[in-house]
């Protein structure tokens, strides 16, 4: 029976890191010219462009691709695509890829020697062994997988914010999250490059050329899982596992992310199938999802956004400790600090909250409602509410319809919670570095937007749409 890959969704209090055990999605990324380590591909012809090639492979490793589908550069959003040769109807297989054409750490041709050192290579991302596996078979010029290492982007252009330079990625992406996320990224990588990936390489010369045992590579290597890697879900049963390991998935990662997608991929234990969930047109684009996600973390993991107002999965972050901050405004003498400081170490101890954590908003929803209701219910409490509160660990509180945390529920809160909720708002929005107005008057002037460069133009659409959420809160608030 297949099993349909799983939506991701980040609603935990902290920001996903990519390579901290976020886990990869099913990405696809602007492309530009292929990238190649090796040398000649095995059994290609140097006349055959890189589709060419590549569904020449397809048809020798029984990559089943439908007549109604083809691959191309033309009329798609970003580098290639798969489009419709004709009209496709809900339910009809666009392609089907053979688990033996996978690349994992499991199917390559070190795959042995991967599994033996298993223990060795475990890190924080999980990510090692697949990495390896693509550093050997990028520099193999006979690597099975050779005519599908022709469709990758330039590694050296790869638009992820860890790419851009330091000051402007501070500069187009303050107040969204997304710098840090990147700090924590880069610092992960690199730490994780030298004390486990270099000395493996190392280890191993003849597998390992020189020109492969390098940061930057590996840095862009990362980037590149981040972004076009798939993780098979796991059984329902199963949940209490550890997560499956990364893999590639020829096909299904040339397919550019939509929220409001067409097609979603299907795993069964032969094969893993990309299947129509719409109507689609001849000569449209065919779109999977890469998950139920925001625009920060789309050009965090995958150097994109969607414009507004198209991602209907758009999300903004109040940080915990704002909502604290906030809080810690409206005491007056050292006294009630004390005891607001004594109700957020019992909502920590809760684990409602965290140093790092998040509160979670969507545009018709709060992703979080548990734990922003339980902050903002806590720390507005009586003394004498808190005392019975605290003497029951939290629990025997009734909770009532008026105090349901929806969006459109928020005008029918209580006067204290909505005020607390308001100054952490706007305490948030005095994180960026513009205001809404100015964001509004660049994306309604076409011709001021279309000179912004493709990095500026997506933060823009980054911070607008937070923005958005952010201003929703306000009014509701008012």
């Amino acid at each position: 029976m297949a099993t349909q890959a799983k939506r991701r969704r980040s609603t935990s209090s902290t920001r996903a890191s990519a390579s901290s055990g976020a886990g990869p999605g099913a990405g696809r990324l602007r492309g530009a010219r292929s990238f190649q380590v090796a040398g000649p591909v095995r059994g290609s012809d140097p006349d055959l462009d890189p589709v060419a090639g590549f569904l020449s492979w397809c048809r020798q490793v029984g990559l089943e691709l439908s007549p109604k589908v083809t691959v191309s550069r033309q009329g798609t959003v970003a580098g290639y695509g798969m489009v419709a040769r004709e009209s496709v109807q809900p339910g009809e297989l666009l392609f089907a890829v053979p688990r033996a054409a996978l690349l994992s750490q499991h199917t390559c041709s070190i795959g042995g020697l991967l599994e033996r050192e298993r223990g060795a290579l475990q890190s924080q991302s999980g990510w090692v062994p697949l990495l390896l596996a693509l550093l050997h078979e990028l520099q193999t010029p006979a690597s099975l997988w050779s005519p599908y290492f022709a469709l990758w982007p330039e590694l050296g252009r790869l638009e992820h914010p860890m790419f851009w330079p330091e000051e402007e990625r501070r500069q187009l992406l303050q107040g969204t999250g997304v710098p840090e996320a990147v700090e924590k990224d880069l610092a992960n990588i690199r730490s994780e490059y030298y004390s486990i990936v270099l000395p493996f390489m190392e280890a191993h010369p003849d597998l390992f050329s020189p020109r492969v045992r390098s940061l930057d590579l590996y840095r862009q290597l990362v980037a590149l899982v981040m972004a076009y890697s798939f993780q098979e879900p796991l059984e329902e049963e199963d949940d209490e596992k550890e997560p499956n390991s990364p893999l590639m998935v020829p096909a299904a990662d040339i397919l550019n992310h939509l929220a409001n997608h067409n097609a979603n991929l299907e795993y069964s234990p032969n094969c893993l199938r990309m299947v129509a969930t719409k109507p689609i047109p001849k000569g449209h684009e065919i779109f999977n999802t890469y998950g139920q996600m925001a625009n920060w973390q789309l050009i965090h993991m995958y150097g994109f956004a969607e414009p507004y107002p198209d991602n209907i999965d758009d999300t903004a972050d109040i940080q915990m400790v704002t909502v604290r901050e906030a809080a810690l405004q409206g005491t007056k003498v050292e006294a009630e600090r004390l005891l607001l400081l004594e109700r957020w170490d019992f909502l920590c101890k809760l684990e409602m909250v965290g140093e790092e954590g998040a509160f979670v908003i969507g545009r018709e929803e709060v992703l979080t409602e548990e734990e922003l209701t339980t902050t903002l219910k806590v720390l507005c409490m009586s003394a004498e509410e808190f005392r019975e509160f605290k003497d029951q660990d939290g629990w025997g509180d009734n909770k009532r319809e008026e105090d349901s945390l929806t969006i459109k529920n928020i005008p029918k809160l209580k006067a204290s919670w909505r005020q607390l909720l308001r100054d952490s708002v706007l305490l948030t929005l005095q994180t960026y570095a513009t205001d809404l107005k100015s964001e509004q008057d660049l994306l309604s002037n076409k011709e001021v937007y279309t000179k912004l460069s493709w990095r500026e133009q997506q933060a823009l659409q980054v911070r607008f749409g937070q923005k958005m959420i952010l201003n929703q809160l306000l009014e509701l608030t008012s």
